[in-house]
């Protein structure tokens, strides 16, 4: 049999064991496709997630492939498969909602070094108003997208930061842009949203995530004046007692992500409107702690995208 096609069976029946060294089971270092090829096979649903299903079908590869001879992943018993899950998302299920999303995968496969840096593991973004910050410096052309060409322009940035980008070949660096971009455009339209580039530059923690912003009126009525201060703290980067420009962009982008997963900077615009006009904001582009008591108590009360 030629090793091709020898290949193409073992792919059909287990994916990964394409990935290892035939004589030392260990897994090669992916490259930037390979890596893609792997996360597309296994997230088939392609919401982001390798969840249910798909992560037992990829749990039972991974391991069965390490064998030398070509044991059928169905071998591992669901006792075993469970007992291994348990001991897998503790490892690697970093925020423990009980799936893998692509910067989990990351850690768990070996890839090229580069590559793995663009995922900014260590280095998460302190908020969203440095998020901000950076969307309206790589969003050049004030489209309201990262496109692919401003996309590369932010991953050089990143190599050249890491001190890395004399490794990257230009043709390389346009694979990493091109499998970033199949990666995190999830509406598929060949650029990032504001959703989209917020799954690839994660924010440490969204204090508006707290179960008190939630719980509807029952949630107004537990905001304390500490919640508030701890908010206004979190958003005015500069003290001087306002919230504004990127400051205000970052609170509204939190607020917005509370009530609507995929959302992008017209959204952001149209949400920042229909906020503001509800508090009575005096269109000074800024907010004071009053008008930030008030959006809060409101937020409290609207519901979630799945209760409209």
């Amino acid at each position: 049999m030629d090793a091709a096609k020898r290949v193409h069976i073992e792919k059909a029946h287990n994916f990964m064991r394409q990935y290892r060294d035939p004589e030392s089971r260990e897994l090669r270092k992916l490259s930037a496709n390979q890596f893609m090829e792997v996360w597309s096979h296994y997230d088939k649903d392609a919401n982001g997630y390798i969840e249910g299903t798909e992560l037992d079908g990829f749990l039972r590869e991974f391991v069965s492939s390490a064998n030398a001879t070509d044991v059928s992943p169905e071998t591992l018993t669901d006792a075993t498969l469970s007992e291994l899950k348990s001991c897998f998302m503790e490892a690697y299920d970093d925020n423990q909602d009980g799936k893998i999303d692509i910067r989990e995968l990351a850690q768990l496969l070996p890839m090229e070094e580069t590559f793995l840096l663009l995922f900014r593991f260590h280095n998460p973004l302190e908020s969203s108003v440095e998020f901000m910050k950076i969307w309206r410096e790589y969003d050049t052309d004030n489209s309201g997208y990262i496109e692919a060409d401003e996309l590369k322009n932010f991953l050089r940035d990143l190599l050249k930061e890491a001190k890395k980008i004399n490794d990257v070949s230009e043709d390389k660096l346009i694979e990493y842009t091109d499998t970033m971009l199949q990666v995190f455009d999830a509406n598929k339209d060949g650029r990032l949203q504001l959703s989209e580039m917020a799954k690839l530059l994660p924010v440490k923690e969204n204090f508006l995530c707290r179960q008190v912003f939630k719980e509807g009126i029952e949630g107004a009525a537990k905001l304390t004046k500490e919640d508030i201060e701890k908010v206004f703290s979190l958003y005015d980067r500069d003290n001087n007692g306002t919230i504004e420009n990127e400051e205000l962009r970052g609170f509204l982008k939190d607020l917005l992500e509370l009530v609507k997963k995929d959302y992008d900077a017209q959204d952001l615009n149209d949400f920042e409107e229909t906020i503001l006009q509800g508090v009575g904001y005096d269109k000074d582009g800024k907010i004071s702690r009053k008008e930030l008591t008030m959006i809060l108590l409101a937020l409290a009360k609207m519901p979630t995208e799945e209760e409209q």
